[in-house]
């Protein structure tokens, strides 16, 4: 019987969630490898009032792979719903509430994580990148620094200002398995996402960008859609690449996936410009290392937020059927 092939997501929230929805669907060994550095919304409480690590992001890729037939999908519709009344639990998801409550009952989150999957009967795996409690750092061009991944994600600042460096405090080490599954890979998937909050808070994992040298297989960055106010304004390909570069060095990286089907759902760009966030330029010409695949990756769905969701979302994204085809194609 033939072998299947290991594919590794790395990253987290909305863009994880679309690339693991897309392949889910396709036979190869799924792996996704999730940032614990989320400090917003209901992670807040988890962290402050649970004492547990945040499992937004953990939620979302569970929620991307599980199982949407017969029962299950009560099951899936639950981890999805966000309580949008009172006081308490105003903002909350059923599904965080659900892994912290397994987590007091286990007396161990990762014990919850294992068995929240079992629970949701998952297509693949789910693994934290650091067990570690952390938060991040955020040094910035001026010499303002901000702490917590909320605030860099959300500046109460000027948000044009670049982010010169990223760190964790403390610095916080891979999760063996992680890294296990990471060098194992056939195909590492990086992004798309948040630069800082989602990709790079990822790869000043002690261990990570160890690993991705050490890829079995290929690295696969896929470029965003937009750029974001507070992390990458006006930010082009190429400076989201030199970010990925200055962390992992040049080489690591073999192909770029980014979208060239620039028809925008109307008055989508009006609502970003608003919140000064622009389409990312494509400025990569014809590079031999990384190679560049340009193909339609964006969908026609405008996303709005459920209600209860206090935090910013991206209304716009990659379609998980074009962009699962454009990554299954380079294996």
């Amino acid at each position: 019987m033939k072998k299947r092939s290991k594919i590794v997501v790395l990253g987290g929230g909305t863009g994880s969630f679309t690339v693991l929805s897309g392949l889910r669907d396709y036979p190869v060994d799924l792996t996704a490898i999730i940032s614990m550095a989320d400090s917003g919304g209901s992670n807040r409480v988890l962290r402050d009032e649970f004492g547990i690590l945040p499992t937004s992001d953990i939620r979302q890729a569970l929620v991307a792979l599980s199982d949407d037939e017969g029962d299950r999908k009560i099951l899936r519709d639950l981890f999805t719903y966000r309580f949008h009344q009172g006081i308490g639990i105003n903002g909350m998801t059923f599904g965080n509430l659900f892994m912290a409550a397994l987590t007091d009952i286990y007396g161990s989150q990762m014990k919850a994580i294992e068995e929240t999957q079992r629970i949701l009967h998952i297509k693949g795996k789910i693994l934290p990148v650091s067990l570690d409690d952390i938060q991040l750092l955020a040094r910035y061009e001026n010499g303002h620094q901000v702490v917590g991944e909320h605030y860099i994600d959300e500046p109460k600042h000027d948000g044009r200002i670049k982010i010169v460096e990223l760190e964790s405090i403390p610095r916080a080490k891979a999760y063996l398995p992680a890294v296990k599954a990471i060098k194992g890979a056939d195909l590492v998937v990086i992004g798309p996402g948040d630069l800082y909050t989602s990709i790079v808070c990822n790869l000043i994992v002690e261990g990570i960008p160890a690993a991705l040298k050490k890829v079995k297989g290929k690295v696969i960055f896929v470029m965003n859609l937009m750029a974001r106010y507070g992390q990458s304004y006006k930010f082009t390909a190429s400076d989201h690449l030199a970010v990925l570069e200055k962390y992992l060095g040049r080489g690591v990286i073999d192909f770029v996936l980014i979208n060239n089907y620039c028809r925008f759902p109307a008055g989508v760009l009006k609502r970003y410009k608003e919140e000064n966030s622009f389409p990312v330029e494509d400025d990569l010409g014809e590079p031999k290392i990384p190679k560049i695949v340009r193909t339609n990756l964006l969908c026609g769905t405008v996303y709005q937020k459920a209600e209860g969701d206090k935090l910013q979302r991206s209304i716009i994204r990659h379609d998980p059927k074009k962009l699962a085809r454009a990554i299954i194609r380079l294996l």
